[in-house]
């Protein structure tokens, strides 16, 4: 008689898939995805159409990603790029609105702007060629861009909703996360006129989070400080603007973000904060930097916050 497995699927997931998951901003580093541009980046000439603030010089975008990925491979990050895309997709490099990770695998976006729909089926085979289990491919009226989650440890994830999140989409996203066991998932409002969490905020190090304090919904307020968190206000809106909220922790306390945002630098440093500045200021004109260029794919769980 052969037997019937009635095991949880994360127990087989690293033997079956491999070494994968999320539930965390801030765990050590593993595994990332990029896209880095290709034939997509360039010969635009209508850059609003593209969301974009102005045209880019596809050669300092190349060049900027490429320092971006080798200091994630000099700090022991496996970089795994999406290897073909639709050449009229330039958003395609910020591919973190593509791929949501969770600890048993990937959720698939479906992007809310036009501009953007089919970049995530390029995401999706890269994803099935790595061994990544796909957990969900948002499906029927749901739209959700990976930004638009933000994991604080394995039992609590903030949703964000608004213009790239709606309904279907967050419930989709939200029945997975709690078949997995997370007991908070904490719906989000993202503020008018801004697109996913890291619009405004950012996780760091442990217990510390740097946050727009004029745009972050009381729920986030409420979600950190329940938690124990220092909450750092980003004290220049220029620096905001700037992209300054808009980094990746390689570890906790250790992050990378753009340069240009001094005061923000000296904040996060005297909260004990390493911070490793990256030149993004032509990856910046098409509206994202460091965080939206990366997928994460692997990084080390952290203690939960209660």
């Amino acid at each position: 008689m052969y037997g019937i497995t009635e095991r949880p699927f994360a127990q087989d997931m690293p033997q079956l898939y491999g070494d994968w998951g999320v539930d965390s901003e801030i765990g050590t580093l593993r595994s990332v995805l990029m896209r880095r541009g290709g034939k997509e980046i360039e010969g635009i000439t209508d850059p609003a159409a593209m969301a974009m603030k102005s045209c880019w010089d596809p050669g300092k975008v190349r060049a900027q990603q490429d320092e971006i990925m080798d200091l994630y491979r000099a700090n022991g990050i496996e970089v795994n790029l999406i290897e073909d895309m639709d050449e009229t997709k330039p958003n395609a490099i910020y591919c973190r609105d593509l791929v949501f990770m969770t600890p048993e695998g990937a959720i698939i976006a479906r992007p809310a702007a036009e501009c953007r729909v089919g970049e995530e089926i390029y995401a999706l085979r890269q994803v099935v060629k790595l061994g990544v289990p796909i957990v969900r491919t948002i499906n029927s009226d749901g739209i959700f861009d990976g930004a638009c989650g933000l994991w604080l440890d394995r039992e609590t994830c903030m949703m964000g909703y608004g213009l790239r999140c709606n309904r279907s989409g967050y419930e989709q996203v939200a029945f997975e996360l709690r078949n997995m066991g997370v007991k908070n998932v904490i719906p989000v409002e993202i503020p008018r006129g801004m697109a996913h969490l890291d619009s405004f905020m950012s996780v760091v190090d442990t217990h510390t989070a740097l946050v727009l304090r004029m745009a972050a919904p009381n729920s986030v307020y409420t979600t950190l400080l329940e938690r124990g968190f220092q909450i750092i206000d980003i004290p220049d809106y220029d620096e905001f603007r700037g992209f300054c909220q808009n980094s990746v922790a390689l570890r906790p306390g250790k992050i990378v973000m753009p340069t240009g945002c001094p005061k923000t630098v000296a904040a996060l440093e005297k909260a004990g904060v390493e911070v490793i500045q990256v030149d993004l200021s032509e990856v910046m004109k098409g509206n994202g930097a460091v965080h939206c260029m990366t997928a994460f794919l692997k990084r080390d769980s952290v203690p939960l916050y209660h």
